[in-house]
């Protein structure tokens, strides 16, 4: 039986498609089978499969029962929703297909909580922002929310993998939809913390021009060891797959790392601002 080869560089579907593939085929199900599982016909899990160019996609639905079906821990759904969202920067979808995979995750964030730690509240008033200024729609607005969440999940999975995040000053210290939603927001992070799902320190001003990056980035470990980065600027990003300059960034993060705050400095810090007092550490 000739089994067709699927692309995935053949349409913005086709990712979807593969991943479909390799679940099911993982799972030890025929087409038939996960289609009886899913209650749909199996003509229908190879019209998924293949994600031909310009037809319509797979129903949200389908992407979520699969997800459950096969147990993929929302991938499914991620990438589903990374196919349908037009309010992402180009190559963030790969970027975060790849986080799912990531048993290592370090980060770098300046300006703002970043996405995979952010309450919803936080959330939806920075995209009511982009509204507000015209840069995107309300439809878009709420895909992207929707979008976060379904991304966030990584966090809370049997296995999810180990997160370092540096967060300048600055994250904590813009009021992104007010006192409460700021309130809310780091008391979150403190619950991270108390969870032990991330390991989190603050960069403080007084590190000046010490500290090593003037951008965002992130740092990913793949299952196979390998490194991919992730860096954005206003309106772009930039994947980084150059093993020099990714050895360049790590030593950087370990730097950032040695500057910053210490956890239960950090910590201090966090509840210190969440109570609105003045944090001595940031001087």
């Amino acid at each position: 039986m000739n089994i067709k080869e699927l692309d995935p560089t053949s349409g913005p579907w086709a990712p979807f498609g593969v991943q479909l593939r390799r679940s099911r085929r993982a799972a030890g199900l025929t087409q038939a089978q996960l289609a009886r599982l899913l209650g749909v016909d199996p003509s229908y899990v190879s019209y998924a499969e293949l994600a031909p160019p310009g037809r319509t996609p797979p129903s949200e639905t389908f992407a979520r029962d699969a997800d459950r079906v096969l147990e993929t821990g929302g991938t499914l759904l991620l990438m589903w929703l990374q196919a349908k969202h037009s309010a992402l920067l180009e190559g963030f979808p790969e970027f975060a297909s790849q986080e799912q995979n990531a048993t290592e995750i370090r980060i770098y964030e300046a300006g703002v909580v970043p996405g995979l730690f952010q309450t919803e509240a936080y959330a939806r008033a920075l995209a009511a922002g982009d509204v507000r200024r015209g840069m995107i729609t309300q439809s878009q607005a709420d895909e992207r929310v929707t979008f976060l969440i379904t991304r966030q999940q990584l966090l809370r999975r049997g296995r999810p993998p180990f997160v370092h995040a540096v967060l300048d000053e600055s994250c904590l210290r813009r009021p992104i939809g007010g006192r409460d939603v700021m309130r809310e927001q780091l008391a979150y992070l403190e619950a991270l913390y108390a969870a032990n799902s991330i390991i989190l320190q603050v960069a403080p001003f007084a590190l000046g021009e010490e500290r090593p990056f003037a951008l965002p980035i992130v740092l990913l470990t793949l299952p196979d060891q390998s490194f991919l980065g992730y860096s954005e600027s206003e309106g772009r990003s930039h994947l980084e797959r150059d093993t020099e300059r990714l050895a360049t960034w790590r030593k950087r993060y370990d730097r950032l790392q040695v500057g910053a705050l210490a956890e239960t400095a950090t910590l201090e810090w966090m509840r210190a601002a969440r109570k609105g007092i003045e944090c001595p550490t940031s001087t």
